[in-house]
């Protein structure tokens, strides 16, 4: 679990970026090549990336390099993602011309102990003791791997990507707007939860970040899926890339294509989980009429694609669809 420690001073410097930070969607789009969730909204972005990994050239090298340095694991690397520049006048692709330098000027002294700790964790950098070493011809290799990425990857995806990170956004700036950082901190829901003055959210390791009066910059991420990322640094400024929510970017089929899409248990189930949350897994089957052993099954395939979340009370397994799942049913 993850527990970021608030103080007054804190709370009264709450910020929520206005932009997608490219070097982080890098990161968790990378991570999101290496995981099968997510099919709703990533299943046609992961088929268009599977077309040019294929395809070979440059995108599979930028992708087969980076991969080495960005593992799906509780740690990667903190200077991939320097802090986010919110007044950059790098348009199109915010920040990432910048961004790239200050990776490249990462000071030898980080390279060594990040990427040490890296192979310490069990991953297998590329280069990555001629990357510790600073060695300039390798480091200028890595820029030209980020950029290769971010254009053959992301950058076709940038205007989508943006018009959804502006819906969340808007959301998060109507919560703040109307109800101040309480209401701001309660929208994460149920990504995180906040009981003040803790914000907690589910993390590959337990981890307290103290804040210290240094606030928390919000970044909304269109790759990040389901769980928050942050710094593993405290030294660094704190900040917290957290998923948006992708119903804006969600259409929705007929109730009959639903049906057909995702076979009747599961379109049943995601319904059920709608129209009465908090419902508990026999409960949900009693309702559908499938098993217990059924449901239990198509209830992990709902999660798995962010339509079902679901906690544990006691000795039950209580269900509640995800907004994006209730949006998807809204379009039935």
């Amino acid at each position: 679990m993850l527990r970021i420690h608030f103080t007054g001073r804190d709370l009264e410097n709450v910020r929520i970026a206005r932009r997608p930070d490219p070097l982080w969607e890098i990161v968790c789009s990378i991570c999101c090549l290496q995981h099968r969730e997510g099919t709703l909204a990533f299943g046609e972005w992961r088929q268009s990336a599977g077309r040019l990994l294929r395809r070979g050239g440059t995108a599979r090298e930028a992708a087969t390099k980076l991969r080495t340095l960005m593992p799906r694991a509780a740690y990667f690397p903190d200077f991939l993602t320097p802090p986010v520049e919110e007044d950059s006048d790098d348009l199109g692709t915010y920040g990432l011309h910048s961004g790239v330098e200050r990776v490249l000027a990462t000071p030898k002294r980080r390279l060594r102990e990040e990427l040490t700790l890296l192979s310490a964790s069990g991953g297998s950098p590329w280069a990555g003791a001629e990357l510790a070493r600073g060695d300039t011809g390798y480091l200028t290799d890595l820029g030209t791997q980020l950029h290769a990425y971010h254009r053959e990857f992301i950058a076709p995806t940038w205007n989508r990507m943006g018009a959804a990170i502006a819906a969340d956004t808007a959301l998060r700036t109507r919560a703040l707007a109307h109800g101040g950082t309480r209401a701001l901190l309660e929208s994460l829901r149920p990504m995180a939860v906040w009981e003040p003055p803790v914000l907690t959210a589910r993390y590959p390791v337990e981890r307290d970040l103290h804040l210290g009066g240094r606030g928390l910059l919000l970044v909304p991420s269109y790759f990040c899926w389901r769980d928050p990322v942050t710094l593993v640094d405290e030294g660094l400024l704190p900040v917290l890339i957290h998923p948006i929510d992708h119903t804006a970017a969600t259409s929705a089929a007929s109730a009959a294509s639903l049906t057909r899409l995702m076979g009747p248990a599961r379109a049943a189930l995601l319904y059920e989980t709608a129209v009465r949350p908090s419902a508990s897994t026999s409960e949900l089957a009693e309702a559908t009429g499938f098993s217990l052993p059924s449901v239990s099954q198509q209830l992990a395939v709902l999660r798995e694609g962010g339509l079902v979340v679901s906690r544990r009370d006691g000795k039950r397994v209580r269900h509640a669809a995800t907004p994006l799942g209730r949006r998807l049913l809204q379009g039935n």
